[in-house]
């Protein structure tokens, strides 16, 4: 699997959020981050956020996202908008739900699929969220410690 981008943010923009406005927190894209056993992402918005949380970090498939842009009619959409921590190739994610696997040097626990959510209608196009149904991602804990870097 090979890492194509790397994103972090300070701040939600969705979660919590339903009912309310978009978070205007940025996105960030990051050569590398430190990924902390238990925690998280260092620098991102779950960093922390509970020992056992299920989505410590995110990965999201650049194959998915390029349907996206073609189903959609969006070529100027940003991986960014998913609000994913890592966008990979090389790999069906949901193939390792339910299972750990190693990245890196780092091991992660694969415990769900990344469902997608009703502000997905916003964030790229209308019907995406129905669209992104068993593609939204992966969310994982991180379970030991070390620098996850984009593949160049």
């Amino acid at each position: 699997m090979r890492v194509c981008h790397i994103y972090i943010s300070p701040g939600h923009n969705y979660f919590g959020n339903y009912g309310k406005p978009a978070g205007e927190n940025p996105i960030v894209e990051v050569p590398e981050v430190e990924c902390v056993q238990d925690y998280g992402l260092k620098g991102d918005r779950f960093y922390g956020y509970r020992p056992d949380y299920k989505g410590q970090i995110t990965f999201f498939d650049e194959n998915v996202f390029e349907e996206v842009r073609r189903e959609f009619k969006v070529p100027e959409l940003s991986p960014a908008a998913f609000r994913r921590n890592v966008i990979t190739a090389g790999l069906e994610l949901n193939t390792l739900i339910g299972t750990k696997f190693t990245l890196q040097g780092i091991e992660f626990a694969a415990t769900e699929e990344c469902r997608p959510c009703h502000w997905m209608e916003q964030a790229v196009a209308k019907g995406a969220e129905d669209w992104l149904k068993g593609r939204g991602g992966l969310r994982c804990r991180i379970l030991s410690t070390g620098v996850l870097r984009r593949d160049v």
